[in-house]
């Protein structure tokens, strides 16, 4: 069996990344054919479209939208940056008591 040096792993990587690329450009330029290819009666047609979808979603009021003030301590900076991250981790990683709030709402720990 030949052994293989780092060099020529090194241009075989680098080749690859070349392919990668080049395939990529294939790709976006396939795209904007095809994008390209719309009439302007068959935009105007997708937008009409769109638009009606829109309109028959339901749409959130300002009433449904929570309005959260910036807490002015750096405890309560803290405690929104924490609550933020909670947010993005598995549901089985998040905690059940959630964190005080700017108002000192919430969970708390310790006596008082």
């Amino acid at each position: 069996m030949a052994r293989v040096s780092r060099s020529t792993v090194g241009r075989l990587i680098g080749l690859a990344g070349l392919a990668g690329v080049a395939a990529t450009g294939v790709v976006l330029a396939r795209d904007e054919r095809q994008r390209r290819a719309y009439t302007p009666d068959d935009v105007r047609a997708r937008l009409h479209a769109r638009a009606e979808a829109a309109e028959a979603a339901p749409a959130e009021t300002e009433a449904s939208l929570e309005v959260v003030p910036a807490p002015t301590t750096r405890r309560g900076r803290l405690a929104q940056r924490a609550r933020g991250q909670l947010r993005h981790l598995p549901h089985w990683l998040q905690r059940s008591d959630p964190l005080p709030g700017p108002d000192g709402a919430g969970a708390r720990r310790g006596g008082g």
